[in-house]
């Protein structure tokens, strides 16, 4: 049976260079020459955590960007982005994606679990895949491989670093000067992991992470991605353009949850929202087609539909409300065209309704983004059965 919703939506901001729309760099207010420097995406965090989102996510690739006309091409790697933005922030959520396609999960793991310790138990991963042949070459260890093997490997390589990161018990490192003793061996497991992809033994060399497990974040927009996001995600993204098809997307994630094992109330499910906004519709809509104009756009290119919003906060906060009030979703992943104009009207426009509204939180309640999602740190595997 479908639950009802929570008592306040999840909101998250997707961090996307100078927005998600290509030709947003060419913006008046846009800052293009910093797009490359530290504290420009210090000063974008910090921004949303003025509105007290849950999370910030930062895309990254092992490839560049497409060769449209006019678009940013280069980024910076997004983990260790997020790792510098994490000592100037308190208590927003740091979620980059990093892919697992090519990458050792030893070397995941512990770059993720440190990014949790650097921000205090803030930290997420967005679990990203490299299906480009031409990425494939930068490595020059296997070719890219189909879709469903493609997602194989990746599931395997999360089920691997949350093994990893249970691989030291809470309480392993122990610190006695009398007797000199820093951990206690017996509370260090080998994983002894073993797959078609990749062999990992363990243990890690980094101590359990203070959230236990770092959220774990899927894009679940593609059918194929299904199986991973219902087994390990505690985020999921799903595009659609009504509310309708988002609780089928939200119904059947869920679902797929329950069907391995897991509660589906520890899994939230969120739209990918794409937004233009000013005070006035019309300047909104003016704004879009001067931005699709440049870009050599027509119109929406999203595949498959994804909500789009060119408007007002007020008629956003409205939509949102709506969407999650009808239990559609769990919360939005937000994706501002333009940066840093969009996102402040978020902030500003859009969060101070829906919390006039009592659907978002006035304040963070907690320090970690568990804590913000509602979640409770996991238990260790490997204490459980000793």
């Amino acid at each position: 049976m479908p639950s009802a919703p929570a008592a306040h939506l999840h909101l998250g901001v997707d961090l996307d260079g100078a927005g998600h729309h290509p030709a947003a760099w060419r913006e008046p207010n846009v800052r293009p020459a910093e797009l490359f420097a530290a504290d420009y995406f210090v000063d974008l965090v910090q921004r949303a955590e003025r509105g007290r989102l849950d999370f910030v996510t930062i895309g990254d690739s092992f490839g560049l960007q497409p060769a449209a006309r006019g678009d940013v091409r280069g980024r910076l790697d997004a983990l260790l982005t997020l790792a510098r933005v994490a000592p100037t922030t308190r208590a927003i959520g740091l979620v980059p994606e990093v892919t697992v396609t090519h990458t050792e999960p030893f070397h995941v793991s512990k770059n993720i679990a440190t990014l949790d310790y650097v921000s205090h138990g803030r930290a997420g991963w967005k679990v990203g895949v490299s299906s480009d042949p031409s990425e494939a070459c930068h490595f020059g260890r296997k070719a890219a491989v189909p879709d469903p093997e493609l997602y194989e490997e990746a599931e395997a390589a999360v089920d691997v670093i949350v093994r990893l990161w249970d691989s030291w018990e809470d309480d392993a490192v122990v610190r006695d000067i009398v007797t000199g003793r820093y951990i206690d061996r017996d509370k260090i497991h080998y994983v002894d992991f073993e797959s078609r992809f990749f062999n990992v033994r363990g243990p890690s060399i980094t101590p359990r992470p203070p959230q236990g497990h770092p959220i774990v974040a899927v894009d679940a927009t593609r059918d194929v991605a299904l199986v991973i996001a219902a087994t390990h995600a505690d985020i999921v993204f799903v595009d659609a353009a009504d509310a309708g098809r988002a609780r089928q997307r939200r119904d059947r994630v869920r679902a797929a949850a329950r069907a391995v094992g897991r509660d589906p109330d520890t899994v939230a499910v969120l739209a990918n929202v794409d937004i233009v906004l000013e005070h006035d519709a019309a300047a909104a809509r003016s704004v879009r087609r001067r931005l699709d104009a440049r870009g050599g756009r027509s119109g929406p290119a999203a595949q498959p539909p994804t909500l789009d919003v060119v408007g007002t906060p007020f008629g956003l906060a409205g939509i949102l409300e709506d969407w999650f009030t009808r239990g559609a979703v769990d919360g939005f992943n937000v994706r501002p065209a333009r940066l840093p104009d969009d996102l402040d009207l978020l902030v500003d426009g859009v969060v101070p309704v829906l919390r006039e509204r009592g659907v978002f939180r006035l304040a963070y309640e907690g320090t970690t983004l568990r804590d913000h999602l509602g979640l409770a740190r996991p238990l260790n595997r490997y204490a459980a059965t000793t």
